[in-house]
This record gives structure tokens, C-alpha cells and sequence, in this order.
């Protein structure tokens, strides 16, 4: 996966808006072979410049990642992270029709082995029902879904989703492994359906509020429309 022209968002002398790929981590971290390719690398590459990254985006999921590009810029960007100022909106895939409401329960946080509080705004935008079957499972709903995580902990969406038992799809470590497979068998899709959709912040030189979009990915449209009506049934 390459970086390229038409997935940068905004652009000015202090910060560049990407909508990041599936797959791709934000920075290099100890555990990547060297040659490994990852976002601030491939965005230096095509602006010529260093970039800093000012927040955090899982490599499976998709969407709006700000980078800045000095590190008083960066600096300050942070905060408005940091202190919540920013509003991040997600668009996500699940199982079943989760509603509209807030989770407020505690979320794991890997790297302290503990539980932190958390909370996620969650709305369903649509749904379909397919003729899918497994386990106790019957005639599983899927449900597009906007999120709005007011905290931004480890894997807060994807651990919110499932504790309500409405994994997002493509989760392999908090999801519904057998729907997962199901989903890749009938679409051909094998990612995580999470895509950071938008970004509101103040510009960091001039303090205006701007609004950063990524578009819906393809995989989306191909789950919902090829997994609508269809029958499957795991014995």
C-alpha cells in the first residue's frame, strides 16, 4: 500500500490531513523488519519533509489521521487531543442492531493489564437483514453505525461494540470470529470495518475550526449489498 496524492485531505504549511489505507501503521515501531512501510515514512517521502504524528490510528483501521509538520505544531495539536477538544467520528460496521445511546463501561488497557472508564456515543444510521446462520445465531442483522468515543483508549470502539454483542465486523481479537469468516467466504472482504470518517479541531496557527473527511470505503458498500437477503447457514 502507497501513499499517494489523492489520499491527502488538506494540506498547508503546518499540517497535512490523510486518509490513511487499511493495514498501514502510523510509525515504526521495535517489532517491524526494517524495510517495513508505515504512514509518517510514506508521507515524508511524497511532501519532502519530516512529519510528526499528533495522534493515534490503529493500522486496521481506515481514515482521517492528522500529522504535523514541526514539533511545536505537533505539540500543540496534541492537547486539543489530549484535553478532548477534538470531535472524532467513526463509521463502522456490526452485527445485530445496536440503537442509539452511550457506553460508559470500563475498557482494558493492554499495556497497564488494567480497566480505565471510557465513553462512546453511538448512533445506528441503517441496517439489513440477511439470512446468515450459526451457533445460537439466526438471521444476523448488519448495521452501519456512527461512534463518536469521547475518550480515546485502547481499542475503546472495538471493545465497546463487543461487550454490547455487536462486534464490529472484521475484529479478530475482540469480534466475531465465525462472522468474520462467514463475511470473507460470501464478500471477499477481510478487514476491519472501522473507518475514522471525520476530524473537527482548531487549526493550530490560526485557530479556526476545520472539518476533516475521508469518504466511506468501497468495502462497505460491497458487505452491505452482497450480504443483504443472502442465505447461509453453518451447521
Amino acid at each position: 500500500m502507497q501513499i499517494t496524492p489523492n489520499d491527502i485531505i488538506y494540506q498547508d504549511e503546518a499540517i497535512i490531513a490523510i486518509n490513511k489505507p487499511v493495514d498501514l501503521p502510523v510509525h515504526k515501531n521495535d517489532f517491524m523488519p526494517v524495510d517495513a512501510e508505515y504512514l509518517t515514512k510514506q508521507v515524508g517521502l511524497l511532501t519532502n519533509q519530516p512529519v510528526f504524528p499528533v495522534h493515534r490510528l490503529d493500522s486496521k483501521t481506515s481514515g482521517v489521521i492528522v500529522l504535523a509538520f514541526t514539533r511545536d505544531v505537533a505539540s500543540v495539536l496534541s492537547k486539543q487531543f489530549e484535553q478532548r477538544e477534538v470531535k472524532k467520528t467513526y463509521l463502522l460496521l456490526t452485527k445485530g442492531i445496536p440503537g442509539e445511546g452511550v457506553f460508559d463501561k470500563n475498557v482494558l488497557i493492554k499495556k497497564k493489564k488494567k480497566r480505565q472508564s471510557a465513553k462512546t456515543a453511538y448512533k445506528t444510521i441503517s441496517s439489513i437483514e440477511t439470512g446468515i446462520c450459526y451457533k445460537q445465531e439466526e438471521n444476523v442483522s448488519v448495521s452501519l453505525v456512527k461512534a463518536t468515543p469521547e475518550t480515546g483508549r485502547w481499542h475503546q470502539l472495538r471493545q465497546h461494540f463487543a461487550m454490547n454483542r455487536t462486534d464490529i465486523l472484521g475484529d479478530t481479537q475482540h469480534g466475531d470470529w465465525t462472522l468474520n469468516k462467514i463475511m470473507t467466504e460470501l464478500t471477499g472482504i477481510k478487514r476491519l470495518l472501522l473507518h475514522a470518517s471525520s476530524l473537527e479541531l482548531r487549526h493550530p496557527v490560526t485557530n479556526e475550526k476545520i472539518s476533516l473527511e475521508a469518504s466511506m470505503p468501497e468495502a462497505y458498500d460491497i458487505v452491505l449489498n452482497q450480504l443483504a437477503g443472502v442465505r447461509y447457514s453453518l451447521a
